[in-house]
């Protein structure tokens, strides 16, 4: 059967590949043609292909069920690629690195002088109600004064195609993983596209990966000692730290595998006697890393493993405390972040936020709560959030007293028209909603991944683009002009 473009639904969003009904964007407009040519029989056939693959390949994701128990599911995928012409990259990827720049001054600044608090900047009352600030970080210098070498951050295309950040992820930012396999699976069930259409690559991120560890190690050698360091199998993201450890040629460690001797220095336990470790990539939350500083009950941390990060003997990524700029009201204040210190407007905008500690925007916010999206400061996987468009009134009343309750705690923002891509559905292409989750690697250099994790909204209708809650994944292409 043959697709028909002039059906297909893309009036009311911006559709990544179609521009009009019967018509592809300019710098791609014979993609469309060549999946017409394949039929939708085809498609429907690579896509099983592309699912057999995936469970072949064991590419998972973990989910927890109500009782508590972690399930392990196939990784969800859609073969329709997102394409975007290098030209509109170039300025994606010029804006993420100058937002990540400011990110990295900024909690460095917080964790010192404070200058943008004392030039009233940026309000002392929002880092004194901060869940992620650190205050055993204060004064600590981390390796060339970078706090959060992995960053995550999501952007979405509004119906008028201005590209947006939505958030920041820089604690421990997941999903790169799924961006590489996506890539390897793609090229599986659509060889001949690629051909066509050389989208550029994205296999060379493991080598960046460690090339950005590597440069933070306290001892000068060709080929430090860097480890990934995961809670362990029963973790939602335990396929990426396998995963990323195996493709860096690293050893994945858990907590008990490190120890801390008298020298301050961290050791990894191996049958030929403890080795020196330089690199610790951490897939591990703050509050467990250390149980003699944080909590004292964690198992998934190493004891004195803050005493040698603090001391140098041992470089941590991301460094503990980055995660206070991983906060939403946080967020609300990055324009004028970037400009203290980089004197500089952002090449990226936000989505336009209401700060609901401002009395103002609560006032606004609490009118209009059928319109907007109103998400908590540290939630994350789309939970805790409220999509007034698709609320109850009960919702919104419950939201109305958390809000009124914390107001700190709580920002909201107009729901935007989210992009669309199409994607296979049934025997046929319908629109689905996607965001973008590029990765930035900061340390002696920056580096953009070319492309992203593009996150899918299966359900039809749905903003929500999270695996664990119904959403699956595409390929992102970046190809030449």
């Amino acid at each position: 059967m043959s697709i028909d473009w002039n059906t297909y639904p893309c009036e009311d969003f911006y559709d990544e590949l179609v521009a009009a009904p019967g018509q592809g964007r300019e710098a791609f407009a014979g993609f469309l043609d060549d999946l017409k040519a394949l039929g939708s029989d085809e498609l429907v056939a690579r896509q099983e292909a592309a699912e057999v693959a995936i469970k072949a390949m064991g590419i998972t994701f973990t989910v927890y069920s109500d009782e508590g128990g972690a399930i392990d599911r196939a990784w969800p995928f859609d073969i329709i690629p997102r394409i975007i012409p290098k030209s509109d990259w170039d300025r994606v990827e010029a804006g993420l690195k100058q937002r990540v720049q400011a990110l990295n001054l900024f909690i460095d600044d917080l964790y010192h002088d404070q200058r943008i608090i004392e030039e009233g900047v940026f309000p002392a009352a929002v880092l004194a109600k901060s869940a992620n600030f650190r205050p055993q970080c204060v004064g600590v210098d981390p390796p060339l004064g970078i706090w959060a070498h992995i960053c995550g951050s999501d952007l979405v295309r509004d119906a008028d195609g201005t590209i947006y950040v939505l958030e920041d992820n820089l604690r421990v930012p997941s999903g790169v993983s799924y961006m590489l396999e996506n890539r390897l699976v793609t090229k599986r069930v659509f060889p001949e596209l690629f051909e066509h259409y050389a989208p550029l690559p994205v296999d060379d991120y493991p080598s960046q990966l460690f090339d950005t560890l590597a440069a933070l190690s306290p001892r000068p050698a060709d080929y430090p000692q860097v480890v990934v360091l995961t809670p362990g199998i029963y973790n939602s993201a335990y396929f990426e730290h396998a995963y990323l450890a195996q493709q860096m040629g690293c050893e994945l460690v858990e907590g008990r595998d490190l120890f801390v001797d008298t020298d301050d220095c961290v050791y990894m336990r191996t049958v030929d006697g403890p080795k020196q470790v330089d690199v610790i990539y951490r897939r591990v939350d703050d509050l467990f890393l250390d149980p003699e500083v944080f909590r004292p009950d964690s198992t998934l941390g190493v004891p004195g493993l803050m005493r040698a990060w603090t001391v140098g003997t041992v470089a941590l990524a991301n460094a503990p405390g980055a995660g206070v700029a991983d906060d939403k009201v946080v967020y609300a204040f990055v324009p004028e972040i970037i400009k203290f210190y980089l004197d500089a407007d952002p090449i990226l905008p936000n989505v336009p936020t209401y700060r609901c500690m401002d009395p103002e925007s609560l006032a606004y916010t609490l009118d209009h709560m059928e319109r907007l999206v109103v998400k908590p400061a540290n939630e994350s996987g789309g939970y805790g959030m409220l999509i007034g468009p698709a609320s109850t009134s009960a919702e919104r009343a419950q939201f109305a007293q958390l809000i009124q309750a914390d107001p700190r705690n709580y920002i909201s923002q107009p729901a935007l028209k989210l992009s669309t891509v199409p994607t296979i559905v049934g025997r046929g292409l319908e629109p689905r909603h996607v965001d973008l989750r590029p990765f930035i690697l900061s340390a002696d250099r920056q580096q953009v991944t070319m492309g992203g994790l593009t996150r899918v909204a299966l359900r039809k209708g749905s903003l929500v683009v999270n695996s664990s809650q119904g959403g699956g994944s595409k390929d992102t292409w970046i190809v030449p002009d």
